[in-house]
């Protein structure tokens, strides 16, 4: 399965991606800003969904429609 940014760029594990988009993230109060580097992202084998960790919250699933490879 092939799992691509918002770009149409193909992801990998171990891939950073910044968002493109102000995000908040449920559960929380906080809100990763557009334009934060991910770094060693994982494919959690569902469609449009990458595992990372950020500085704020650890545990995080984003939707690739909202990053784009670094």
């Amino acid at each position: 399965m092939e799992v691509r940014d918002s770009n149409g760029n193909e992801l990998q594990d171990g891939d950073s991606v910044t968002l493109i988009k102000d995000l908040k993230v449920k559960g929380t109060s906080e809100t990763i800003k557009r334009g934060t580097l991910v770094r060693n992202i994982r494919l959690n084998g569902r469609e449009g969904e990458v595992e990372c960790n950020t500085k704020q919250v650890k545990g995080l699933v984003l939707r690739t429609e909202f990053v784009k490879k670094a």
